[in-house]
């Protein structure tokens, strides 16, 4: 019977104890979107970006031009091409299309990796800031709010302030 006395003791000691951890967590939030947009850093990788999709459009503007010329030629001289012919420039015209999408498909894929090779010193930044300020300021947690899906959030403090004054951003 003493056993189960010392068993009970030692399991309610544990409980409280872990409830007064827990009762000391401190819970911060922040919108890491508005950090990230708010650095110079990315107003520059978005600039290099959108210049490298601009070469990639000019690139594929001669893909769209040589389809255009296809179909208006085509369209100017079906009426006097024989069916086999007529056939033939109709498969030239859906091959130059194809090449069109696939050329489309491929530019977005190596738009997107180019984001990331941009961006990701920008997330690092951030995220070693939002690191930095949550040891200093001895939070425990840090939930991100950019996303706007949190129905509940506990109480806790906006470290966005704490975390544009560490990277020097008004």
């Amino acid at each position: 019977m003493k056993k189960y006395v010392i068993i009970a003791l030692v399991a309610i000691a544990g409980l409280v104890s872990a409830n007064k951890a827990t009762a000391q967590s401190k819970v911060g939030h922040i919108n890491a979107q508005a950090l990230i947009e708010s650095l110079p850093e990315t107003k520059t990788a978005i600039t290099k970006l959108q210049a490298y999709a601009d070469t990639l459009e000019r690139d594929g503007k001669s893909l769209v031009d040589e389809y255009t010329k296809k179909v208006s030629d085509f369209e100017k001289t079906a009426s006097t091409l024989s069916e086999n012919i007529r056939d033939v420039k109709a498969r030239e015209i859906q091959d130059a299309q194809k090449r069109i999408q696939d050329y489309n498909q491929a530019a977005e894929q190596k738009i997107e990796i180019r984001r990331g090779e941009l961006l990701k010193p920008v997330y690092d930044k951030a995220k070693k800031a939002i690191d930095d300020v949550a040891k200093e300021k001895g939070y425990n947690y840090v939930i991100d709010n950019s996303a706007g899906i949190l129905l509940v959030m506990p109480t806790g403090d906006d470290i966005l302030p704490l975390v544009k004054t560490k990277l020097g951003v008004k």
